[in-house]
């Protein structure tokens, strides 16, 4: 409109005008209900209309030639003057919300509506202001205007999505997530905001949701990709909910970039996954050096068996004949000291016997004679002994499961597990206490044998043994189970009671783990591989009656010693021995003696020919031989798994002078 026009309006006075339409102009202007007021492109206010004054409050004089930002609330300048830039390059801008000014301070909201004013009879078209257009909000529409305010303002990105799938609304955060301005969405297919490779089964989802559309909140919503304007792909978490319409169901999808969520919850699976990897790196590593030691055990074991063969031995020929001596009167008092002497030593090598048996057990180097058995008969068995070794000032109670499953192992070994058990748990209760047994049956599953080097998921049987001692630290958990690691003060302890029970138990393929704190005790558990058989009736034998042998023995041992006090026990009780150091020589031997010989026993390991050969090339040569080996450490040749060979016989080193004899007599009267 013309600036004259303009004035004439304001005024009230019609002025003269050239033009037929500008009195009808004006009377529409006067009479409108909406609020109409013009600017200059530098946004001063260059005409107003009664119901601007009604709405806003301000008369003409105080605003006529006043800046049009006297009406915006500050904090909505910037925006005024971006819809001003937008009018001089000749948009229009349609119906918006927004909040005014009223004369004394208070604000009103209103309904925009803004277009350029041109002006020019050359037709050029030149703009040279705005005509501004605006309405109070009925209450309707303020509730209308506030929830879209509540829309703008949500943290999500919110979508309303008609069932076509096509686009109706956009709030301020989807524009900021997705790249694209509010325009460019609306009545684009929801496609646009899905990556190609996920499309087709995004179109599927929303098919299946209008046919149930019932709101899913995030978190219980669906995890899809997402893609931006500028081609990008981020994961996203939508949440769904359904509003019914005249038009029909809308959807709104609330949409949420959970990548920094993914990154924290990948970055925690990474740490968990780290401290897994380094807690089994440890346990590995412990297992490793156990594992070291035990060969270190076992080769120990190998040589100091059978100087204690050697000991043990001849101490019992001089204790035999010291004894004789000490009966007759006439020597006894010169004799009785010689035979305590003799005894101590024997006894000594007895103890260091045991402890020979203890480093093979550790190391899972002894030979196991395995049997189907059940663990609450081995523990009835030992029970009295379990008293005796605890004292009268620990009570002993057993907890035993009516139904346990059986087991495969060596009850003498078990037997060993118990007493050791019962050793170190009544030396940590010196002032009494309570030693509990307990036995049950448990279904390992992968994830705990995951965690536990050694065993395997499946059904096992527990043995728990628990005291109410003193309790042990972290430090000393950790290397509790290592050969000769004590905590008792010298000479009270070699440390080699739970590394029995350990390889015992590891080698029964089971796994041995600890339990304790300092002042509340500790509890060993043993899980041992159940299995379906079931234990055999006992065997009634008879009582072993020593009979003197006749027959000829052939004796292969590359240790002197060994093999002289060998031959001496076989001679001192009728048989007819014959010797040699090694394989070649016993072989030679053989060939040259047409003789019968009834018996070989062999070391199992010996240089250049193990027993196991020696007995093979010998048995081409007499097929009737029968064969006793004898080893400390026969693990690596006779067995598999540590379980003797079917079929082969073994005396264990170091033995005594009946225990040899009695298996001479087993081996040569058994049935073929």
């Amino acid at each position: 409109m013309s600036s004259s026009s303009e004035r004439a309006v304001l005024s009230g006075n019609p002025a003269p005008v050239p033009q037929a339409g500008t009195d009808l102009l004006a009377s529409v202007v006067l009479s409108s209900h909406d609020a109409i007021v013009s600017c200059s492109l530098g946004g001063i206010v260059t005409s107003w209309n009664p119901a601007a004054t009604e709405l806003y409050g301000y008369h003409p004089t105080e605003v006529l030639g006043q800046d049009a930002l006297l009406l915006v609330p500050p904090e909505l300048a910037t925006a005024e003057q971006d819809v001003l830039a937008r009018i001089g390059r000749g948009e229009r801008v349609d119906q918006y919300h927004t909040d005014r000014v009223r004369r004394g301070g208070g604000l009103v909201r209103v309904a925009v509506t803004v277009s350029p004013v041109t002006a020019g009879g050359d037709g050029t078209g030149r703009i040279v202001g705005t005509a501004a257009v605006s309405r109070r909000l009925s209450g309707p529409e303020r509730a209308e205007c506030k929830f879209r305010g509540l829309l703008q303002a949500a943290p999500d990105a919110i979508l309303g999505v008609e069932p076509s799938g096509r686009i109706a609304l956009v709030n301020a955060q989807a524009e900021r997530l997705f790249g694209y301005k509010r325009e460019e969405l609306v009545g684009q297919l929801v496609d646009i905001l899905v990556p190609r490779a996920v499309r087709d089964a995004h179109a599927g989802h929303r098919i299946r949701y209008l046919a149930d559309p019932t709101s899913r909140p995030m978190g219980a919503g669906m995890h899809l990709s997402a893609r931006r304007r500028d081609g990008s792909e981020f994961p996203a978490e939508i949440s769904l909910s359904a509003l019914r319409t005249e038009e029909g169901v809308l959807v709104s999808a609330a949409v949420r970039d959970i990548t920094d969520r993914l990154e924290a919850r990948t970055e925690r699976e990474r740490l968990r996954a780290q401290a897994e990897r380094e807690r089994l790196e440890v346990r590995l590593h412990q297992s490793q050096r156990l594992e070291s030691l035990g060969q270190l055990a076992g080769g120990v074991a190998h040589d100091f068996n059978n100087l204690l063969g050697v000991i043990l031995n001849y101490a019992t020929f001089v204790h035999e004949d010291v004894t004789a001596a000490a009966a007759e009167p006439d020597r006894a008092s010169r004799w009785e000291a010689t035979r305590k002497d003799v005894e101590q030593i024997r006894r000594a090598a007895e103890r260091a016997t045991e402890l020979t048996h203890q480093l093979l057990a550790f190391g899972r180097r002894e030979v196991v004679r395995p049997q189907v058995l059940n663990l609450n008969d081995v523990i009835l068995d030992v029970q009295d002994l379990l008293r005796r070794t605890l004292g009268e000032h620990v009570e002993l109670e057993t907890e035993l499961h009516p139904e346990l499953w059986s087991v495969l192992a060596d009850p003498g070994q078990i037997e060993q597990v118990l007493v050791n058990l019962a050793v170190n748990a009544r030396d940590a209760m010196p002032s009494g206490g309570r030693l509990t047994i307990d036995t049950g049956n448990m279904l390992v599953d992968p994830e705990y044998a995951d965690q536990r080097p050694g065993i395997e998921a499946g059904p096992h049987v527990r043995l728990r043994v628990s005291d109410t001692g003193t309790g042990m630290p972290h430090e000393v958990i950790e290397r509790a189970f290592e050969p000769f690691y004590t905590t008792k003060p010298k000479g009270e302890g070699a440390g080699l009671g739970l590394a029995t029970v350990y390889g015992i138990i590891t080698q029964a393929d089971g796994h041995a783990q600890i339990s304790s704190e300092p002042g509340l005790g500790t509890t060993i558990t043993a899980l041992l591989p159940a299995t379906e058989e079931e234990p055999p009736e006992p065997e009634q034998r008879p009582a072993y009656c020593r009979v003197p042998g006749g027959e000829t023995v052939l004796v292969v041992e590359d240790e002197d010693a060994m093999r002289e006090v060998t031959r001496r026990i076989l001679t001192r009780h009728g048989y007819q021995v014959l010797t040699a150091p090694g394989g070649a020589e016993a072989i030679m031997l053989v060939e040259s003696n047409p003789a019968q010989i009834h018996l070989l026993i062999s070391d199992v390991i010996m240089p250049r020919m193990l027993g196991r050969e020696v007995a093979d090339r010998i048995g081409t040569l007499r097929p009737d031989l029968r064969v006793l080996f004898m080893s400390g450490y026969a693990h690596p040749v006779l067995t598999s798994q540590g379980t003797l060979d079917p079929g082969v016989t073994l005396i264990e080193k170091p033995f005594s002078e009946a225990t040899l004899l009695e298996k001479v007599r087993e081996v040569l009267d058994a049935d073929r």
